[in-house]
């Protein structure tokens, strides 16, 4: 095992673990951040999407020996009230049914929103590919993002 100093929700954490585990079993199992879910462990489902430098990234996809010097964002690290306006405009349009996949819904949502502020349908589209609700709500989720891009 190496010791890796990984930056998360602007905080340093200190773990151990062997170099090719994956970034999702480090967050959750090491440091406790449950909301990033495992949903297929192969970076097909958006599940466990966090931003690495801004960007949405698949963390059961980035090991952690890759991710040590970069700046990670958990949806625990989002908004420490809540009030991210994506989380607000998610309520808003009551998004969630069983809820599984939202967290990683969100942070593709609010990766998207802060690099294309106002986005098209289009843009949606393509940001939220690959992001898999089993509940179907994709048209609410597509509408929370347009709400949310105009608070």
């Amino acid at each position: 095992m190496a010791t890796f100093n990984l930056k998360i929700n602007n905080k340093t954490h200190t773990v151990e673990a062997d170099m090719d585990t994956p970034l999702l079993w480090v967050l959750r199992d090491k440091i406790n951040l449950v909301g990033t879910k495992f949903g297929c462990g192969i970076g097909q489902c958006g599940s466990c999407t966090v931003h690495v430098d801004g960007s949405a990234t698949r963390s059961c996809l980035l090991v952690v020996s890759q991710a040590e010097g970069m700046n990670i964002t958990t949806i625990e690290g989002l908004s420490e009230e809540g009030d991210h306006p994506v989380q607000k405009a998610w309520l808003k349009h009551d998004v969630p049914q069983c809820g599984y996949c939202q967290a990683g819904q969100i942070m593709s949502a609010a990766a998207l929103l802060e690099n294309h502020p106002n986005p098209s349908d289009e843009d949606i589209d393509v940001a939220m590919d690959g992001n898999i609700c089993r509940c179907g709500t994709y048209v609410r989720i597509k509408e929370a993002i347009k709400t949310a891009s105009k608070l």
